[in-house]
């Protein structure tokens, strides 16, 4: 089958390289999986790169979500059986045709979705659900600050913010893209690079933004700090930005609010019958027709380094997906 693998880590994406490769039989506890679909998120860029907090061994196939069809069931395994469509957590390997998956990490596709569909909407909106409801206790009528709300975990967050009952403000650095979250409902829309603290406190009638959703990090953070209402969350999903901030104490004893970080996938992992209760939740409102994942551009296996630059230079809007 072939695999696009990772052989040495570097700052330029383009190192990854298509193999052949010999998948062996799925060992106890696993499926064999015919990925159909898989789709791009940052992390994978970073883990290329080297830059993100799990780093695999050498060679390894980026794609932490996919979709596909079950090929083969090894021992241990009696939940699935070969002929099953399935969306998989996987953390690595989703870049090739075929993968062997915790059976544990797979359940059915959601009703009336695509693989493409079920494979854009898993790490998204788990992170969006785990922030805004589980660090974030998001409250009907509250205002959220969605940061990044043109990329996949933004528009996931949008989504569930309108779900929630939230009002909702979206930034972005760019009006075009904007126009997009718009349509999917979003109450108000800021350019970032016109500064929005000034505007979000206009919008709030002088309070701030409740809940902030931040996966952008540098500037973005530190003028979110300007614009948060007392007793605020500031919720930390990462940093596309490329920088780290840092808040000085004061501002959270003065102003009242919480920083706060968000991991979904670790959340699951730290507690697993919680992470259950959080992916039956969003794969419940999937099939209800309540998620509907944007993907902008679909690639073809040998074209994800493509995909992935979409992400890398802040092209896409919502999802990217590499199909097999």
């Amino acid at each position: 089958m072939r695999a696009l693998r990772v052989h040495e880590l570097s700052e330029d994406i383009s190192v990854l390289r298509m193999d052949e490769v010999e998948l062996p039989p799925p060992g106890e506890g696993e499926v064999r999986l015919g990925l159909k679909a898989c789709s791009i998120n940052f992390p994978d860029i970073l883990m290329v790169q080297g830059k993100y907090q799990f780093k695999p061994e050498l060679p390894f196939s980026p794609g932490m979500e996919g979709a596909g069809i079950v090929l083969e069931v090894g021992p241990g395994v009696t939940t699935l059986q070969p002929g099953d469509e399935v969306v998989a957590g996987l953390r690595i390997g989703g870049f090739a045709e075929e993968v062997n998956a915790q059976a544990s990490a797979c359940r059915p596709i959601p009703e009336g979705m695509d693989f493409i569909q079920a494979a854009a909407y898993p790490a998204a909106y788990l992170t969006a659900y785990v922030a805004l409801v589980i660090r974030g206790n998001l409250q009907k009528g509250e205002t959220l600050l969605v940061h990044g709300a043109t990329g996949g975990v933004g528009m996931a967050a949008v989504d569930v913010g309108k779900l929630l009952g939230a009002r909702v403000i979206a930034t972005s650095a760019s009006d075009e893209k904007l126009e997009a979250v718009k349509k999917r409902g979003a109450d108000c829309t800021l350019n970032v690079t016109k500064g929005f603290k000034d505007k979000v406190k206009e919008l709030t009638d002088g309070r701030g933004a409740d809940v902030i959703y931040d996966p952008v990090g540098g500037d973005v953070f530190d003028e979110s700090v300007r614009c948060i209402a007392w007793n605020g969350r500031l919720l930390i999903i990462g940093f596309t930005s490329g920088r780290i901030p840092s808040v000085p104490v004061n501002m959270p004893l003065i102003k009242g609010f919480s920083v706060i970080g968000v991991r979904a996938g670790e959340y699951g992992r730290r507690d697993p019958e919680a992470g259950k209760r959080n992916i039956e939740t969003i794969d419940r409102w999937a099939a209800e027709g309540k998620i509907d994942p944007y993907v902008c551009a679909t690639f073809p296996l040998e074209k994800a380094v493509d995909a992935m630059r979409l992400l890398q230079e802040r092209k896409a809007i919502g999802k990217v997906v590499v199909t097999m």
